[in-house]
């Protein structure tokens, strides 16, 4: 069934309209007529089953026949702050990590990020993300959009960390995996968690310094050296199986 992004303010009662891309997508491209049936999802949790009812220029009316709660939620929120890379990387990354259930991405600049874009590039890389984030989850089903926060400073990153317990740094020169790690502070059942990955050039040692001296824990992604975006796919997957849901649930 196709599925669509609704805003929260657009459903109204049985009642709702898809206008914009969405629209025209729904009429021109997918062909499809009054009586079919669609899926919508308002980026909140909620899930709502639709009958198209009537199509003009501008907007699809739907009917709403019933609404329910995703399943396709992650049980823990994993945010991912994500030093800035080269090209359009992290246009992927944003895909990639909806995909994989992550609840936040929050851009930073490290020490050795090699973009430094200004205030208009960033402003317009932001938008970009968050079309993105507002896309993915059409083909992947989930229900909520992925968070994109403000542009930080790693400063701004250690500052976010007081309000996580975990919080992770992968880095190159760790060997022990995350797993071994966290069970030495905790019992392995985490809610909440804050992951920070470097650019292409790795951390520096400073950068690490700080991280542990802010409660920070270094953890390994294993013996061979990863790309930068590799290693953020392979973190956010390693986390989700060992404590969120693409493995077996912690009893």
């Amino acid at each position: 069934m196709y599925r669509f992004f609704i805003k929260q303010p657009k459903l109204a009662g049985q009642k709702s309209v898809i206008t914009g891309s969405d629209a025209k997508h729904i009429k021109n491209v997918l062909r499809l007529k009054p009586g079919d049936k669609i899926e919508l999802f308002d980026g909140k949790g909620f899930v709502y089953k639709a009958e198209i009812t009537s199509l003009s220029p501008g907007d699809v009316e739907v009917s709403i026949i019933c609404s329910f709660s995703s399943a396709t939620e992650s049980p823990v929120q994993i945010i991912v702050a994500q030093a800035l890379l080269k090209n359009r990387k992290m246009d992927g990354l944003v895909r990639q990590l909806t995909e994989l259930g992550i609840t936040k991405w929050i851009p930073f600049i490290a020490k050795r990020s090699v973009p430094r874009p200004d205030k208009k590039q960033l402003a317009a890389r932001a938008k970009r993300w968050e079309k993105i984030a507002q896309e993915a989850p059409k083909q992947c089903k989930r229900s909520q959009i992925m968070e994109i926060g403000s542009m930080a400073s790693f400063e701004d990153v250690l500052s976010l960390g007081k309000e996580y317990n975990p919080k992770i740094v992968f880095w190159e020169n760790e060997s022990k995996p995350v797993n071994s790690t966290l069970s030495l502070q905790h019992d392995g059942h985490f809610n909440k968690i804050l992951v920070v990955l470097g650019p292409e050039g790795g951390f520096t040692s400073e950068e690490i310094k700080r991280a542990i001296a802010g409660g920070f824990v270094t953890a390994s992604l294993g013996p061979r050296i990863l790309r930068a975006e590799t290693a953020t796919i392979v973190a956010c997957a390693l986390l989700q199986y060992i404590f969120g849901d693409l493995g077996t649930k912690n009893s």
